[in-house]
């Protein structure tokens, strides 16, 4: 687990696990499994599609993520990202620390770190792969897979200056 700006904090899954509850601490959990299914409590291959919380889930100091970390960047919604970002700017406001998780620490909970910062004009860059080189110096172990990171490719600009 890293702090990589000001009371944001980019970690594993056992990290959260680690975690004490007690603290001023929020987090984003950006798993389907085990986060998203424990707290939807689908036993299935998949959450119905039809459910109120099929992508994105609140309980109390979490935003809980249906993400897989999939091949392609198609398979990533906005809408789960975009929640993200606003969850973690209110948690901030509120002067809440905010850990962002996945199971390895290095791909999804990494990029929406990064598009945070993004968001933020933290980080800058004429090109996507300009940003990622700033962040790897904040974050070195960010391995985003193919993607999470076409689809940060993809949009980034739509976050700059938000």
């Amino acid at each position: 687990m890293k702090e990589i700006f000001e009371g944001l904090l980019v970690g594993n899954q056992s990290n959260y696990e680690l975690c004490d509850f007690k603290e001023n601490i929020s987090f984003v959990l950006a798993a389907k499994e085990p986060w998203h299914r424990q707290a939807i409590g689908y036993t299935g291959r998949a959450c119905d599609k039809a459910h109120p919380e099929y992508l994105i889930a609140r309980r109390e100091n979490k935003l809980i993520l249906n993400l897989v970390d999939a091949p392609k960047a198609e398979f990533f919604s906005k809408e789960i990202i975009d929640a993200a970002l606003v969850f973690i700017q209110e948690e901030l406001e509120l002067g809440r620390m905010v850990l962002v998780v996945c199971n390895e620490g290095r791909s999804r909970s990494a990029s929406i770190a990064l598009l945070y910062l993004i968001k933020k004009g933290v980080i800058k860059g004429d090109t996507f792969e300009d940003c990622e080189a700033e962040f790897l110096k904040l974050y070195p172990e960010y391995n985003p897979g193919e993607g999470i990171r076409g689809f940060c490719k993809l949009n980034w600009q739509s976050y700059i200056n938000q």
